[in-house]
């Protein structure tokens, strides 16, 4: 009996080194596999059989130990070291390696499996995957390039392939502006030289012309030609600051163009700003507008400001028929010019689509006291969508050290409602201004920066250590492009291998709690690295002759007790 079971618990311990030797041999094979996890097998103890249970000790006996015999070994789990690997460089963006607890997670036919190894790339429909072709997973982004965090999806990386563009919203001005110069008194006025009638070969005495008059029945004083004709295409190009502005156009109908229409393309391409006497100074108690005065004439009252002088010669206003283009001969005589410190500048904004939009920004010296000093802005675009230029106007106060002491941010509009892009509202700072110049200087005012880009294509990709993925633009934009998603397990000894280095929830392994990255325990990314295998091969080596000599432990015991049946066998005969 004792010979056959020593057989027995032999070939039992030659199985069990045998599979010992089996799960060194893997890890040492996967030494050089990324995110591999070494395994070690852990042994207990079978059944012994047992001779005696012992005795208690009595008065006249010390009592006896048990007599028992081993039964040998048996496997009682192979355990995987999920401890953290070496992390290397790698010369990809797209390799991960996580620092601390948690799964990749990766999508294919079969449902979600999970891994350490981050060996990714981006495939022909700019899908994250790893090389098993397994999907990355993690949270993507709305139109908005917002996160959108309540289910897992394909992490998209269109390199090359998404255009975006940023829409202005902030804008900050810088320069310097001359405090102690010229306070504005007053602004441009213009009128024509004549009056005008509704009634040919009349005069505004008689038959005074008014804001409703057709311009098809519009005529100078004693003329008794009309001034304009059904279909004339009347253009108007004056100067302001000694600049040309932008052409506008108004084409007449006969039964419906009046002389209100004429005058409000006028105003409208001039920029006259005026708010009802509130804070935009009026000129003799009237606004800053293209009118028709007492005296029958086409009255022009500019803002103030040099740089906002009014000037409407002969060549200015045209008209074509469809055939041939004329001046207009309706001359404009100047009664008063404006006055005023004043600065300009031209600065570009960008629209939600990208697309420049001009903005023409004015100031001049409005008032000064004994401590202070106030300037006044105007803001005009030729490529807001109403025909008026106007945008925007307010004001702001440098104090006794030409520092802003109030009006430092403003808003205005910009009207893009005749394009595709979106309405803008744009706020800009005047913090950076200086109310500290000299007289041979004047005054200067200059962009210094604007948030918005035109359109620009996604050149590259970062991730952070939270696995945000970054994209960069080539117009210098960064969006979020999406975000790295973990799982953990309570228990991830009971994962099940799926091959490929990738894992299958267990049984006993608890469900993935998803996590992002650096948050509930789970570890942090890091991008453009790889984990590497955990095998330590000294280690595993040294095992590897622990095993080896107990397996040929376990041999000698097997030869020996075929010696002892031998002699056995011979003692029969």
């Amino acid at each position: 009996m004792g010979l056959t079971s020593a057989l027995t618990t032999s070939l039992n311990g030659l199985a069990l080194n045998e599979q010992t030797i089996d799960v060194l041999g893997n890890n040492i094979a996967n030494a050089g596999t990324n995110g591999f996890k070494a395994s070690s097998v852990l042994f207990q103890t079978q059944l012994s059989r047992t001779m005696s249970v012992g005795s208690r000790p009595t008065a006249n006996d010390g009592g006896t130990n048990p007599r028992q015999t081993g039964l040998g070994a048996t496997t009682s789990a192979v355990i995987k070291d999920f401890s953290q690997g070496s992390i290397t460089n790698s010369t990809s963006p797209s390799d991960l390696a996580i620092q601390g607890d948690g799964f990749f997670i990766l999508n294919g036919r079969d449902g979600n499996v999970y891994t350490r190894a981050g060996n990714f790339n981006l495939n022909s429909e700019d899908i994250l995957t790893a090389a098993n072709g397994l999907r990355v997973q993690g949270y993507g982004v709305d139109q908005d390039f917002n996160l959108v965090t309540t289910q897992l999806t394909d992490i998209t990386i269109p390199v090359g392939d998404l255009v975006v563009a940023q829409q202005t919203r902030n804008v900050a001005m810088s320069g310097a502006l001359l405090s102690t110069g010229e306070v504005a008194t007053q602004g441009t006025i213009l009128a024509t030289d004549s009056a005008f009638t509704d009634v040919s070969g009349s005069n505004f005495a008689t038959d005074p012309a008014s804001s409703a008059t057709l311009l098809s029945s519009l005529y100078k004083d004693g003329e008794t030609t009309a001034l304009f004709s059904d279909g004339d295409v009347i253009s108007f190009a004056p100067r302001k600051g000694g600049r040309v502005l932008e052409t506008q156009t108004l084409t007449v109908v006969g039964a419906s163009t009046t002389l209100a229409d004429l005058m409000t393309l006028m105003d409208n391409t001039i920029g006259i700003h005026s708010d009802g006497g509130v804070s935009i100074p009026q000129e003799g108690g009237v606004d800053p507008q293209v009118r028709l005065n007492a005296n029958g004439e086409i009255e022009v009252i500019g803002n103030r400001g040099t740089i906002n002088e009014i000037d409407i010669t002969l060549g200015d206003l045209v008209v074509n028929n469809g055939t041939t283009t004329a001046t207009l001969d309706v001359p404009f005589s100047k009664s008063q010019s404006a006055d005023g410190e004043s600065a300009i500048t031209d600065i570009i904004v960008f629209d939600s689509l990208g697309q420049e939009v001009n903005v023409k920004l004015t100031t001049y010296l409005e008032a000064r006291d004994g401590t202070s000093s106030t300037f006044r802005y105007f803001a005009e675009s030729v490529d807001d969508s109403d025909a008026d230029v106007v945008i925007g106007d307010g004001s702001f106060v440098f104090d006794s050290q030409g520092k802003i002491s109030s009006g430092l941010t403003d808003q205005f509009s910009i009207d893009r409602s005749n394009t595709a892009a979106s309405n803008m509202q744009v706020t800009i700072d005047f913090s950076n201004l200086s109310g500290i110049s000299t007289a041979s200087a004047g005054s200067a005012l200059t962009l210094q920066t604007q948030d918005g880009s035109n359109p620009g294509t996604l050149s590259r990709f970062v991730l952070d250590e939270a696995g945000v993925i970054n994209g960069i633009f080539d117009n210098g934009i960064i969006r979020t492009l999406g975000q790295i998603t973990l799982a953990r397990f309570s228990n991830p000894q009971g994962l099940l291998e799926n091959g490929s280095t990738t894992f299958l929830e267990g049984v006993s392994s608890g469900s993935p709690f998803l996590v992002t990255p650096g948050n509930f325990g789970a570890g942090t990314i890091r991008a453009g690295a790889i984990e590497l295998s955990n095998t330590d091969i000294g280690r595993n080596l040294v095992d590897l002759i622990i095993a080896s000599t107990n397996y040929r432990g376990n041999s000698r015991v097997i030869s020996s007790v075929q010696q002892l049946i031998d002699e056995l066998l011979v003692l029969g005969r």
